[in-house]
Protein backbone atom coordinates (compact mmCIF):
# COMPACT_ATOMS: atom_id res chain seq x y z
CA UNK A 1 0.00 0.00 0.00
CA UNK A 2 1.41 3.90 -1.08
CA UNK A 3 0.63 6.78 1.17
CA UNK A 4 0.00 9.65 -1.15
CA UNK A 5 1.51 12.75 0.26
CA UNK A 6 -0.59 16.10 -1.28
CA UNK A 7 2.07 18.79 -2.38
CA UNK A 8 2.42 21.43 0.26
CA UNK A 9 2.21 24.44 -1.41
CA UNK A 10 -0.91 23.46 -4.39
CA UNK A 11 -2.73 20.68 -2.47
CA UNK A 12 -2.63 18.80 -5.39
CA UNK A 13 -1.71 14.93 -5.41
CA UNK A 14 -0.25 14.33 -9.49
CA UNK A 15 2.95 13.97 -9.14
CA UNK A 16 3.93 14.03 -5.70
CA UNK A 17 6.02 11.77 -3.01
CA UNK A 18 4.11 8.90 -2.16
CA UNK A 19 5.44 6.62 0.67
CA UNK A 20 5.37 3.34 1.11
CA UNK A 21 3.55 1.07 3.98
CA UNK A 22 7.13 -0.37 5.27
CA UNK A 23 10.45 1.75 5.53
CA UNK A 24 8.18 4.96 5.81
CA UNK A 25 10.81 7.23 6.69
CA UNK A 26 13.74 6.02 4.26
CA UNK A 27 11.66 4.72 0.97
CA UNK A 28 9.37 7.02 -1.01
CA UNK A 29 8.18 6.82 -4.60
CA UNK A 30 7.79 10.13 -6.60
CA UNK A 31 5.90 9.91 -10.14
CA UNK A 32 7.86 6.40 -11.44
CA UNK A 33 11.39 7.10 -9.65
CA UNK A 34 12.10 4.94 -6.24
CA UNK A 35 14.07 7.10 -3.74
CA UNK A 36 15.99 5.08 -0.86
CA UNK A 37 16.73 7.39 1.83
CA UNK A 38 18.27 10.49 -0.68
CA UNK A 39 18.94 8.53 -3.43
CA UNK A 40 17.28 7.32 -6.79
CA UNK A 41 17.57 3.67 -6.98
CA UNK A 42 15.38 2.58 -9.61
CA UNK A 43 12.84 3.53 -12.14
CA UNK A 44 9.33 2.05 -12.49
CA UNK A 45 9.15 1.01 -16.69
CA UNK A 46 5.14 -0.32 -17.55
CA UNK A 47 4.30 -3.18 -18.72
CA UNK A 48 5.74 -4.91 -14.91
CA UNK A 49 9.29 -3.70 -14.88
CA UNK A 50 11.05 -2.46 -11.95
CA UNK A 51 14.76 -0.98 -13.50
CA UNK A 52 17.30 -0.98 -10.51
CA UNK A 53 20.42 1.17 -10.76
CA UNK A 54 23.23 0.30 -9.51
CA UNK A 55 24.49 -1.93 -6.94
CA UNK A 56 23.65 -1.12 -3.58
CA UNK A 57 23.72 -1.74 0.68
CA UNK A 58 21.73 -5.00 2.09
CA UNK A 59 19.26 -2.34 3.06
CA UNK A 60 18.53 -0.17 0.12
CA UNK A 61 18.35 -3.88 -1.92
CA UNK A 62 15.32 -4.48 0.88
CA UNK A 63 13.76 -1.70 -0.46
CA UNK A 64 13.78 -2.25 -3.92
CA UNK A 65 12.97 -6.06 -3.54
CA UNK A 66 9.98 -4.67 -1.36
CA UNK A 67 8.50 -2.00 -4.23
CA UNK A 68 8.88 -4.65 -6.59
CA UNK A 69 6.74 -7.51 -4.62
CA UNK A 70 4.38 -4.37 -3.74
CA UNK A 71 3.64 -3.33 -7.13
CA UNK A 72 3.79 -6.56 -8.98
CA UNK A 73 6.58 -5.67 -10.60
CA UNK A 74 9.63 -7.62 -12.28
CA UNK A 75 13.78 -6.57 -11.29
CA UNK A 76 15.74 -5.81 -14.25
CA UNK A 77 19.18 -4.40 -13.87
CA UNK A 78 20.58 -1.73 -15.49
CA UNK A 79 24.37 -2.02 -14.65
CA UNK A 80 26.79 -5.13 -14.95
CA UNK A 81 28.25 -6.42 -11.71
Amino acid sequence: MIHHVKNVVSGKTKNTMRKFNRYKENLRRVGNDIWSYSTHVATIEYPGKLIQHGWWSVTTQKHINYVARELGLTIEKDYIH
